[in-house]
């Protein structure tokens, strides 16, 4: 493997991590400044507000698991 394949594969590895972090710290960001954000748990969409209160948004199609390397085409 290529130098360059191999900085692409480190940098693939360390994703997950680093957008899970990217995304909590938007998150408490948007909380902490009293505004709210939307939040998917399984068949539906809630609007939180920073005082911990959940409201029904939308009722969606549920989350399917997916194998690690699978390619999706969305269309």
């Amino acid at each position: 493997m290529g130098d360059q394949e191999a900085e692409i594969q480190i940098l693939e590895t360390q994703f997950p991590t680093l957008s899970g972090r990217a995304f909590a710290t938007a998150r408490n960001t948007v909380m902490a400044a009293g505004l709210s954000v939307l939040q998917s748990e399984g068949k539906f969409i809630y609007r939180v507000s920073a005082d911990g209160s959940k409201e029904l948004v939308k009722e969606i199609e549920p989350p399917i698991d997916v194998l690690v390397g699978t390619k999706l085409v969305i269309s």
